[in-house]
């Protein structure tokens, strides 16, 4: 919200928008961080679900604030797309419901997620089988997991970059957040092996195939966006591994990942602003321009990229450790797709950043990229040290997960 202030009263002059359409982004906005609070409060599988729908009204909104052709295609595919997946995790929770009532009875309570935590034994095995692959396809389609992430690059390049933020950030955070909600009682209706699979294979298939999309990306925010496919399919497969230790590190990833991309995203909606074009091969020479801006570009760019001492290079070394002891023959896998896309962004990272830049840059105020520094620290900080309140409720949810 901090960084959306200054960067909406530049496009706001650039793209001409009435009070109304500023009005319609900061209500949007705002909504969506409502949907997503709610999401992250409720006990109820319904109400998840709810927010999760209200979710995606709101930022189809968003991303097509400008009303561009590019932009309307975009939000038009991100909300048949997200529909029909959302469609397929209501069956789910419906089928969930189903299981959950022959023995808790109608109303509900057959709906509460630690009501379902604590039965979850009793639950009908082959129902739960079916009611997960309903919800892991229909929120996985939030989070991007491939084949069902079309929709994402296209939203993240079109939208505002504010928006491509909150959406990398928060929305596929929360999504996954569901999927694990539903893990831990299909782990204990069937075992741990069904979803566990599940995970793994969705979040390896993501790994690598964003990795390798990102190598012939020409767009920066879509470059980015495939970046984002990519850290929710590690955190994806992190989960599958399982036990205590992977799934601390899921977990440590999604929080580093949350504020270093928020970051990324901040300091490229700037540049694009200043260079006036999305196009790797125009923004060339940050440091030059607007030194500022290039060093907050620079490191978030490489603490996205897992390099010491980010969060990401702790949670990511953790995942690999618990590939080796649980998984060893998936480990060259997992380091080609951390390689690939490691190799996808790092070389146009030099000439973005040291390159010479072109005639007719605009330097803005450094007041919106201050935020970017504020979460670097943090994610720094998670490198090196968690706070011992962070480490315990991480520890916990990592037990919760493990059953």
């Amino acid at each position: 919200a901090w960084f959306s202030r200054n960067y909406m009263l530049h496009e706001t002059a650039h793209w001409s928008l009435s009070r109304r359409r500023v009005r319609l982004y900061h209500a949007m906005f705002q909504t969506f961080l409502a949907t997503m609070l709610l999401a992250l409060l409720t006990n109820n599988m319904g109400i998840l679900w709810v927010a999760m729908e209200g979710a995606t009204l709101s930022t189809v909104l968003l991303v097509s604030l400008f009303r561009t052709a590019e932009g309307l295609e975009a939000a038009w595919k991100y909300f048949i797309l997200c529909g029909v997946g959302l469609a397929m995790a209501l069956f789910g929770t419906i089928l969930l419901y189903f299981a959950a009532q022959k023995i808790m009875g109608h109303g509900a309570d057959a709906l509460l997620w630690t009501h379902l935590a604590a039965v979850r034994h009793q639950l009908e095995p082959q129902v739960m089988a079916i009611a997960f692959i309903f919800m892991l396809v229909g929120y996985g389609t939030k989070i991007g997991l491939t084949p069902l992430n079309n929709w994402l690059p296209d939203a993240h390049a079109s939208g505002p970059s504010s928006v491509s933020a909150v959406l990398s950030g928060l929305l596929l955070n929360v999504a996954l957040y569901a999927i694990l909600r539903a893990k831990v009682l299909v782990d204990g209706a069937l075992g741990r092996d069904f979803a566990s699979h599940l995970l793994m294979g969705f979040g390896l298939l993501s790994l690598l195939v964003a990795g390798f999309s990102m190598l012939r990306q020409r767009d920066v925010k879509r470059l980015f966006a495939y970046s984002s496919i990519e850290h929710m399919g590690l955190a994806t497969f992190a989960f599958g591994i399982g036990g205590p230790l992977a799934s601390f590190a899921g977990l440590l990833h999604m929080v580093s990942h949350s504020l270093t991309k928020s970051s990324v995203f901040f300091s490229v909606g700037q540049a694009v602003q200043d260079i006036g074009s999305r196009e790797i091969q125009r923004i060339r020479g940050m440091l030059e321009f607007n030194p500022l801006l290039g060093w907050a570009f620079m490191l978030a760019v490489l603490f996205i990229l897992g390099m010491p001492p980010s969060g990401l290079f702790l949670s990511e070394f953790l995942i690999i450790t618990s590939t080796l002891q649980a998984q060893p023959w998936l480990t060259p896998l997992l380091l080609l797709g951390l390689g690939v896309a490691f190799a996808g962004i790092f070389p146009r990272l030099q000439s973005m950043v040291f390159g010479v830049h072109q005639e007719g840059v605009v330097r803005q105020s450094a007041v919106g990229i201050i935020p970017v520094f504020i979460q670097l620290a943090l994610v720094a900080m998670l490198g090196v040290f968690i706070p011992l309140t962070l480490d315990q409720w991480m520890q916990h949810a990592a037990q919760l997960l493990h059953g």
